[in-house]
This record gives structure tokens, sequence and C-alpha cells, in this order.
């Protein structure tokens, strides 16, 4: 995923958290919320509750990835927040994928 969807900003994730609409999964939990900037940019969150280092590095890597195919995709400039949950660690690849892809539909930003 290209630098420019990033959100890297403190201020974007509060502002997102605070202020956007939430659709959890038992996977993930998608935040999103209207973008400031003319394109869709993304943020992920993986807390101690998913384990330690290596297991939060390999569920950032997976979300990143899956991400990079549906942020192309999305209509209207978002900014989403993707956090992940404790169960993502026992969740494969296609099941992740799946997980984000329904709650991006959800949401009303694929169709």
């Amino acid at each position: 995923m290209n630098r420019k969807f990033w959100i890297t900003s403190t201020n974007d994730f509060k502002r997102v958290r605070l202020s956007g609409r939430s659709y959890a999964h038992p996977l993930v939990v998608i935040i999103c919320m209207q973008g400031l900037v003319e394109n869709s940019r993304a943020g992920i969150i993986t807390g101690k509750s998913i384990g330690n280092a290596v297991k939060r590095n390999k569920a950032r890597r997976r979300l990143r990835v899956i991400l990079g195919e549906y942020l192309p995709m999305i209509k209207t400039s978002s900014d989403l927040v993707i956090i992940g949950r404790a169960s993502i660690n026992e969740a494969n690849f296609q099941e992740i994928k799946m997980a984000v892809q329904k709650q991006l539909i959800r949401a009303g930003l694929l169709d």
C-alpha cells in the first residue's frame, strides 16, 4: 500500500475513532468517516490483546495487503481505521479478507 494512503498522525486516528461510524466483526473492527483529502486513507491498529510483537506485526501485514487490494475500489473519499481483534491470530488469510470485505460492504464503501 502506497504511503499516501496511510493515516499516520495521531490526530487523524483520534478524529476517526471519535467521530466515525464503527462496524464490528469477531476478527476486525472498521471505523470509517468522510475523509479530509481527495483519496481514501487507512490506518491499522493492533493492540496487545493480539499477542506479542511477532503476532501483532503478522496481523498488521495481513491487513495491509488486504487494504491494498480494496482501498482503490472505495467509492468515496474516506478515512478508515482497522482494529485487529485477538481472534485474528487463529484465522487464516481468506477469513480475514472476507471479514474486511463484508464490513466494507456493510459500511457502504464497496458495491
